[in-house]
């Protein structure tokens, strides 16, 4: 599902592109037929693609700003979790601040 994510948000995937059908990815990478329809469904939750029954999944015309709100939320979150099972041992918000200025720089 991340893949797919990435492909769509990356501009490899454009709005309109057949997606694989669910049997088909589900062969290619040899998982279940269940995972793979809900990996595509959650794939359509978030608004990346459109399922259409019996003509399959489409990428769906995408607003770039909607999801990128959307990813900072997410981050928020977890950044949230990060910092709330990083106090109870000492790790401050200047520690992770370091961390993540690090990271930064490796990319």
């Amino acid at each position: 599902m991340n893949q797919i994510k990435a492909a769509i948000l990356s501009g490899e995937l454009e709005e309109g592109d057949v997606l694989p059908s669910v049997r088909n990815l589900a062969r290619d990478l040899n998982c279940s037929v269940i995972t793979t329809r809900k990996a595509y469904e959650g794939l359509e939750a978030e608004g990346f693609t459109i399922n259409m029954a019996g003509k399959g999944s489409f990428v769906a015309p995408q607003n770039m700003e909607l999801l990128r709100d959307n990813r900072l939320a997410e981050i928020e979150r977890k950044l949230t979790d990060i910092m709330e099972y990083a106090r109870p041992v000492g790790i401050t918000g200047a520690d992770l601040k370091t961390i993540i200025d690090e990271l930064s720089r490796e990319d």
